[in-house]
């Protein structure tokens, strides 16, 4: 029998607050004040909970393509996409491609999903695929997007896009991807069309000087930092610290094409960049990122939010310290909707008590439980260190969203 109440209790939580010694109560799938009835208890001392990781700029279906190898600097994102024409040719990335659609979207959310991400913005076309109640992670919804100034024949025109987004809604756009002359002149560009407002969120904006810094914060609109592309594709990055001390930074992976592996990878190298600390940088991927991608139900864990969560060892100190650093494979439990997605073994009574069958997987070498609804073998295959843990366990059939891939 499904149990829609559960408490979690013995943890220390990161709250909007800070910490809390609090039970956490879990009802219909949402973060509840109290509970009517009873409830499954998960006893968690000696773990540190936090909100579900908020990746804010994902291509999703780029995960599995090779990267393509660079031997210097690109001074601009034109220039590596050019460069990226002829690498699209090459016959491994022709075989990546030929995977449908459909699945490498879905790799690209399992992805997220296992490294503690639940709720992705994807900045590419919407694809009926991603529609699905089964889609690994939550998605940015209802926004505006262009793809970039200089490359109007992908995606909406800008100004049309910008004009159509509610200004209640984010706008995105990649902007200021490089160091040039080039990519330093655009935000003027975009100013210029008027399309620079509270709601525009632009994605890598490492050209960006300290007067159009200045720009941003004074217009109310934010920044995606991707600093492991930026920096193996362009050579640098950004300096974080006068948007994040505004609440103006959020941060994404951008696709392992040119990024991090993941954004427990991504969060891991900006503390080791020496900029921001661990709370700093988590705050990024959780409480700043929905602010600025408006997700009032996401990034923090109080009455009323989506129960998604993540649930680590307490490694003492701050309990920013205990995610930041943490290997996806460390991770003891990531929760969707307050169900559990992937767990460690000694979690299968909370699988069971939510009704979620589960089947055992090996994740980088360490045993865990995935929700047999994500355990579709074609897609598994395509993520390293992602493999059922024996023949045995192989779903005798592929789920239904297999059929009719393309």
């Amino acid at each position: 029998m499904t149990a829609t109440n559960v408490r979690l209790h013995g943890a220390r939580t990161i709250t909007v607050d800070g910490e809390s010694r609090g039970s956490l109560s879990i009802m219909d799938g949402k973060i509840r004040a109290s509970l009517l009835g009873r409830a499954h208890h998960v006893d968690l001392r000696d773990h540190v909970i936090v909100p579900g990781l908020i990746n804010a700029h994902e291509h999703l279906h780029l995960n599995a393509i090779p990267p393509l190898p660079t031997s210097a600097p690109f001074p601009n994102s034109y220039a590596w996409i050019a460069a990226f024409q002829t690498h699209f040719r090459n016959p491994g990335v022709v075989a990546a491609l030929a995977v449908p659609k459909t699945l490498r979207l879905r790799h690209g959310a399992l992805k997220n999903l296992l490294a503690g991400t639940t709720c992705v913005g994807h900045h590419d076309p919407w694809h009926p695929a991603l529609n699905g109640a089964d889609f690994p992670v939550a998605l940015l919804r209802d926004y505006g997007w262009s793809y970039a100034l200089g490359w109007p024949a992908y995606g909406p025109p800008v100004w049309q896009s910008f004009d159509a987004t509610p200004s209640d809604r984010p706008w995105m756009i990649h902007l200021a991807e490089g160091t040039d002359a080039t990519a330093r002149a655009e935000l003027a560009q975009l100013d210029a069309m008027g399309c620079l407002a509270p709601n525009s969120v632009l994605v890598h904006g490492v050209g960006l000087r300290e007067r159009d810094i200045d720009r941003v914060i004074e217009s109310g609109a934010a920044v995606v930092w991707c600093p492991t592309s930026n920096r193996n594709l362009l050579g640098r990055t950004l300096d974080p610290r006068r948007l994040q001390a505004a609440g103006r930074l959020a941060l994404g992976s951008d696709s392992r094409l040119s990024g991090a592996r993941d954004l427990l990878e991504e969060l891991r190298v900006v503390v080791d960049m020496g900029a921001l600390d661990e709370r700093e940088a988590l705050a990024l991927a959780t409480v700043d990122a929905a602010r600025i991608l408006r997700l009032p139900r996401c990034g923090h864990l109080k009455a009323g939010t989506q129960a998604d969560l993540l649930v680590v060892v307490d490694r003492g100190g701050d309990a920013a310290r205990s995610v930041v650093g943490v290997e996806r494979g460390q991770i003891r439990a990531v929760v969707r909707d307050g169900v559990p997605r992937i767990a460690d073994p000694d979690f299968a009574e909370w699988f069971e008590a939510a009704g979620v069958e589960a089947v055992p997987v090996t994740l980088d070498g360490r045993p865990k439980l995935l929700a047999r609804a994500l355990a579709d073998p074609v897609v598994l295959a395509l993520e390293p260190g992602l493999e059922f843990a024996s023949r045995m366990e192989r779903p005798a059939r592929e789920p239904a969203f297999a059929e009719g891939r393309r």
